[in-house]
């Protein structure tokens, strides 16, 4: 796909498809509230891993609805049978450590609030400094982790989460607008952390 017809720049990953110039223009970079939407994108960020965003993206309604709206109550309830049923949803990625980390994860989160902490107000605390993170020139720039996003993996696991390491992390605090990458040329640049 080459430039969409209204001639705006965008972050090179955003050309290849329709899906992703939506998603680039309307969603990348910027902030979601409430647990279930922070839920939503620590899961499917590791869904993506060893994957094109584009597979998981596609397939986002249906995960949307096999994980109720990620409700992480109502995914902490997953037993055996509905991963088995999970497994066999082609709809969705049908991953087995994926599925199980998914339900895991839903039963860190309600962890986390049991000890008063908010999910999104933990992943948050790990976003860098805008002023030591200098806005990308090009693709090129773009670093696949940072120490911020190594800290916030490990601040993670050791709460019992899974599929979050720094790369997965990084994509999280890039797609949340817990950092701005986008490139130089894009109009949006500068725009991350609006609603």
């Amino acid at each position: 796909m080459t430039a969409p017809p209204d001639g705006r720049g965008r972050c090179d990953w955003a050309l290849s498809a329709p899906d992703y110039v939506a998603y680039h223009d309307d969603e990348w970079g910027r902030p979601v509230h409430g647990t279930a939407a922070w839920f939503e994108r620590i899961t499917l960020e590791g869904f993506q891993s060893g994957l094109s965003w584009i597979v998981v993206l596609r397939k986002r309604p249906a995960f949307r609805e096999v994980f109720r709206d990620f409700d992480p109550e109502a995914v902490a309830r997953f037993g055996d049978d509905d991963v088995a049923r999970l497994l066999t949803d082609a709809r969705i990625v049908r991953n087995r450590q994926k599925i199980e980390a998914a339900v895991s994860n839903a039963r860190a989160v309600l962890d986390l609030a049991d000890d008063g902490v908010e999910l999104g107000e933990l992943l948050a605390s790990h976003a860098p400094d805008p002023a030591s993170h200098p806005r990308p020139q090009r693709l090129s720039d773009v670093p696949g982790s940072t120490p911020e996003s190594t800290a916030l993996s490990k601040d993670l696991k050791k709460r019992g989460f899974r599929f979050v390491g720094p790369t997965t992390c990084y994509a999280l605090m890039q797609a949340t607008g817990l950092v701005d990458d986008h490139v130089a040329y894009c109009w949006r640049a500068g725009a991350v952390g609006e609603d």
